[in-house]
C-alpha cells in the first residue's frame, strides 16, 4: 500500500499540479522511504499510467461517464486510472488492484466518499476491460491532438502511428564508456549498439552495475551520443560544450582528447556536471555562466550546442510531457534557442565546426531552425552528414544532410530519443 500512496501522490502532483514526473517522483519516493522493490513499483504504476494516459482516460469514461469532479472526490480519478493501469498493463491480480484502490479511496476524506463507485468500476474492469481496449486506437489516443497533427503534417500519419507505438515501450538504459565494458555486455540483460553503446533491460539500481564507482561509463541514450560524434576528430582541440549538463556529451568529447570548456547557466545542473564529471575523472573546464553572456578570450574550431528545447524527442522517457505542455511552448523555445545559437557562432572560430542539437520533434526548433540561421549568417554553410558517421544508418540522415532520429528508429532494439542536430561550417577570413 505504501507503493500505490506514492505512485497515487506522483500521479496527483503531475496531473492536478502539473509537476513535472520526475521532480514528483523524486519527492514521493524520498518522503515514502520504500524498499527498492516497492519504489519500482511505485514508479511503474505512474509512469504507465501515464504512458497509457489517453486509453484509460478513455477506458474509465466508458465505465464512468460522469467522472468524478476533483474539488468534490479528491484524488478519485486518479486512483481509478492507476487501478486500471494496474489491471490491464501491469497483470496485477484484480483482487490485489481493486483491494489497492478502495484502501487507497478509505484513506482520504474526499475520495472516501466514491469508494463504492470505485469499487464498482474498477471490478467491471477486471473483466470487462481488456475487450474495451481491443476496440481502441492505442496510438491516437496517447498522443494528444496538438501532436499529433504537428506529427503527420512533419512525417506523415504512418510514421506518427511508428513513433506513438515507440512511447508505449519503456525506455531501457544505454550506456557509454571509457572502454569495451566487457562486464556490462556480459549481463544476461544487455544487448549492444553502433558505436560501442550497451543497452541494459531492468538494469536495476544504476550504482551496483560494474564500473560505475570506477568511473568507467556513464548513461547517455544512443541518439544523444550522436552529435558530439559529428564534430568529427578533436584530440588535441578546444571545444565549447555549450549548455553542456549533465555531461554525457562534455564525457564523449573529453574521452577522445578534446580540451573541453563546458558552459552550463543554472548552478545545480553545473554542480552535477561537476560530479558526474569528478566520477568519470574527465578533465574539462566549467563555467557557469549563460552562454550569451560568455565572452572566451579567444574562438574555438568547434562548438556543440544542445539547446533547450521543449523535449519531445524524450517523451518515452517523460511520459507526462504531452499532457503538461502545448504548441504555445514551441515558440518560446525557438526564440531561446534562437538567440543561443546566435551566441554560439560568434565564439567559432574562422573554418571552425558548429554542431546545434535539439532532442526535439517538432520542424520549428530543428531544421526551421537552421535555415533562419543561414539566413541570418551568410558566412555559415550546411556541411552535410554522411550515412559512415552514424554507422551506416541511413534512416537517421535527412534530405537536407541533417541528423534526425525518431523514437521508431531501431525499434527492434527498444527504440531511441528523437533527435536533431545540423553541423555548419564557418566559412575562412570571416
Amino acid at each position: 500500500m505504501t507503493a500505490r500512496a506514492a505512485a497515487l501522490a506522483i500521479l496527483s502532483d503531475v496531473l492536478r499540479k502539473r509537476r513535472p514526473l520526475d521532480a514528483a517522483t523524486d519527492d514521493a519516493l524520498a518522503a515514502a522511504q520504500l524498499s527498492p522493490r516497492d519504489a519500482g513499483f511505485a514508479r511503474a504504476i505512474a509512469h504507465e499510467t501515464l504512458r497509457r494516459l489517453g486509453q484509460l482516460e478513455a477506458l474509465t469514461a466508458h465505465f464512468v461517464p460522469k467522472t468524478p469532479p476533483p474539488h468534490r472526490a479528491g484524488p478519485a480519478l486518479e486512483i481509478l486510472l492507476a487501478g486500471a493501469c494496474e489491471l490491464l498493463f501491469l497483470d496485477v491480480a484484480p483482487h490485489a488492484a481493486v483491494d489497492g484502490a478502495n484502501r487507497l479511496a478509505a484513506a482520504d476524506r474526499k475520495a472516501v466518499h466514491f469508494k463504492p463507485l470505485i469499487n464498482a468500476a474498477l471490478r467491471r474492469i477486471a473483466r470487462e476491460g481488456k475487450d474495451v481496449l481491443a476496440t481502441q486506437d492505442a496510438e491516437r489516443l496517447d498522443t494528444p491532438d496538438w501532436l499529433w497533427q504537428r506529427w503527420c503534417d512533419a512525417y506523415g500519419e504512418e510514421a506518427t502511428r511508428a513513433i506513438a507505438r515507440a512511447h508505449l515501450v519503456p525506455p531501457q538504459l544505454d550506456i557509454l564508456g571509457t572502454d569495451d565494458l566487457p562486464e556490462l555486455r556480459a549481463l544476461p540483460n544487455a544487448s549492444t549498439l553502433p558505436g560501442g553503446t550497451v543497452r541494459l533491460k531492468d538494469p536495476g539500481r544504476i550504482d551496483a552495475l560494474p564500473g560505475y564507482a570506477e568511473g568507467r561509463w556513464w548513461v547517455q541514450d544512443f541518439a544523444a551520443s550522436l552529435p558530439a560524434r559529428l564534430l568529427g576528430d578533436v584530440k588535441g582541440a578546444t571545444v565549447f560544450d555549450l549548455c553542456a549538463a549533465p555531461g554525457g556529451k562534455t564525457a564523449q568529447l573529453a574521452a577522445a582528447g578534446a580540451d573541453v570548456i563546458a558552459v552550463e547557466r543554472d548552478a545545480q545542473r553545473a554542480l552535477m556536471l561537476k560530479v558526474n564529471l569528478e566520477r568519470l575523472k574527465c578533465k574539462a573546464e566549467i563555467v557557469e555562466s549563460d552562454l550569451r553572456d560568455f565572452a572566451p578570450e579567444t574562438r574555438a574550431s568547434f562548438v556543440l550546442l544542445d539547446a533547450p528545447c521543449s523535449a519531445t524527442g524524450t517523451i518515452r522517457r517523460h511520459p507526462d510531457l504531452p499532457w503538461l505542455k502545448a504548441a504555445a511552448d514551441i515558440g518560446a523555445c525557438v526564440a531561446g534557442a534562437s538567440e543561443l545559437l546566435d551566441a554560439a557562432a560568434e565564439m567559432l572560430a574562422d573554418g571552425g565546426t558548429l554542431v546545434f542539437a535539439v532532442c526535439s520533434l517538432e520542424p520549428e526548433e530543428g531544421p526551421e531552425q537552421i535555415a533562419h540561421f543561414l539566413q541570418r549568417h551568410p558566412q555559415f554553410r550546411r556541411l552535410p552528414v554522411a550515412s559512415s558517421e552514424v554507422f551506416g544508418l541511413t534512416d537517421l540522415v535527412s534530405a537536407e544532410g541533417d541528423l534526425r532520429t525518431l523514437p521508431s528508429h531501431l525499434i527492434e532494439k527498444g527504440g531511441m530519443d528523437g533527435f536533431y542536430a545540423a553541423r555548419l561550417k564557418r566559412d575562412e577570413n570571416t
